[in-house]
């Protein structure tokens, strides 16, 4: 009896413990409960997170696309409401769905290409040429009617910390030329910046001009007659430049070079040892806010197709005058120019002199109309006594700074007598990153 009574105490003492665990049991698994939908609810948000990502890394690659003419900000269609999730990640079988991947080998492949550029530079004439046999003997003929004049390709990169390279491909009516390639050193000691390559001389302001950025369809007469012409002196060779001291806050560079001695009819190479050298010495002032001028002279001598004795003496001197008042407008200037050069050649029977210079005015009406206006006047490098005469005028526009429309008005009178009246017209246009030219 006594057992009975100790057993019964024991269950009585032990049902409140049982009720309580069993009243804890369901709570238990409603946290439970709770604690899975939160998972879920999170997988959810998750899933819809990478479909956002996808979504705009996909309308971030496709942007390009878009039509760049759509200048008008009320002429774009609105955005598009944001599609179901179902639409954005559609099923994969209860796997998360993973965003695209970019990048990679074809982002370092896109990092590692150069800049590339194109332009063209369509020419017409029209008119009465008149150019004499001799000059058209010595490739010097009248324009074509209608001519892709030439197109030229720039390849332009950073190649390491030290290092630069451009190269510029000329494909003409004629064949491809390499018209310039070289690699620029500019991190030398004491200031010294070096080139190595084919590249145009820095004789004079013409002669470094490509083309398209000439302000006239055609280069002066004292260009074609003593400087080679288009081609000009342009070689495979060495060049340093540095910046020279000086006071008054003036710039101050000087450039020396030497060339391999072929350079268009200038300069001729018959043996290793006929290099050819130049320097330019140039000075830059601001005279106020507005004005500025450029000052150079320039030497330039080699050997000629006479042979390794024969020598051809170059000297220059070139001003350049720029004045923009900015208080106004950037697209409201004027730039004169003036470059006279002196020939000395060698040759049989007896050493030929010659003398030329050409002298410019650019006025820029606005943004997009300039006039301008030039004066030529020329000896002829082989022959003596033989002087040309020329006028210019000019009139371009500017539909946008990546395309130019131009005109020219052009009267020559040649030694021999004969007078030519042309009518001369170019379109240039130009695509992709071309990089500045040295002002």
């Amino acid at each position: 009896m006594k057992r009975i009574t100790l057993l019964c105490l024991a269950c009585m003492l032990a049902f409140p413990w049982v009720a309580g665990a069993q009243a804890q049991k369901p709570a238990k698994d409603d946290r439970d409960e709770r604690l899975k939908d939160f998972e879920e609810r999170i997988s959810v948000l998750e899933a819809e997170v990478q479909a956002l990502r996808a979504a705009a890394a996909t309308q971030t690659v496709q942007a390009p696309a878009v039509a760049p003419a759509a200048f008008d900000v009320a002429a774009r269609p609105a955005p598009a409401a944001n599609p179901p999730l179902a639409q954005q990640a559609p099923e994969t079988g209860g796997a998360q769905p993973q965003p695209p991947a970019y990048g990679g080998a074809s982002s370092m492949a896109k990092v590692l290409n150069p800049d590339i550029s194109v332009i063209g530079d369509f020419l017409g004439a029209t008119g009465t040429s008149n150019v004499p046999p001799a000059l058209q003997a010595a490739g010097r003929g009248p324009l074509p009617v209608l001519a892709l004049h030439e197109s030229e390709v720039g390849l332009q990169a950073i190649v390491d910390p030290y290092a630069r390279a451009d190269f510029f491909l000329s494909f003409g009516e004629s064949g491809v030329n390499v018209e310039e390639g070289y690699l620029t050193f500019t991190s030398l000691p004491a200031g010294f910046v070096a080139k190595v390559g084919k590249m145009r001389s820095a004789f004079g302001k013409v002669n470094t001009l490509h083309n398209h950025v000439l302000p006239w369809t055609d280069r002066p007469l004292v260009t074609q007659s003593l400087v080679g012409g288009e081609d000009g002196i342009d070689d495979a060779g060495l060049s340093v430049t540095r910046i020279l001291p000086a006071p008054g806050g003036i710039f101050l560079e000087g450039t020396a070079q030497v060339f391999r001695g072929d350079s268009a009819d200038v300069f001729t190479s018959s043996q290793r040892s006929d290099a050819s050298v130049a320097g330019h010495l140039r000075g830059y002032k601001d005279l106020n806010e507005s004005t500025n001028v450029d000052l150079g002279v320039s030497y330039a001598r080699g050997h000629n197709d006479l042979g390794s004795a024969f020598l051809t003496d170059l000297y220059g001197v070139d001003a350049t005058l720029h004045w923009t008042p900015l208080r106004r407008t950037i697209y409201h200037n004027f730039v004169g120019r003036a470059e006279f050069v002196w020939s000395r050649r060698d040759q049989l029977p007896a050493q030929q002199r010659a003398f030329g210079f050409y002298t410019s005015g650019d006025y820029r009406i606005n943004r997009r109309w300039t006039v301008g206006g030039r004066f030529d006047r020329s000896g002829r490098a082989r022959t003596a006594n033989l002087t040309d005469d020329g006028f210019s005028a000019l009139l371009t526009y500017w539909p946008s700074e990546f395309s130019q429309i131009r005109g020219q008005y052009r009267f020559t009178k040649y030694a021999e007598g004969r007078n030519a009246n042309e009518l001369l017209f170019q379109f240039q246009f130009s695509l992709g990153a071309h990089g500045a030219h040295p002002f």
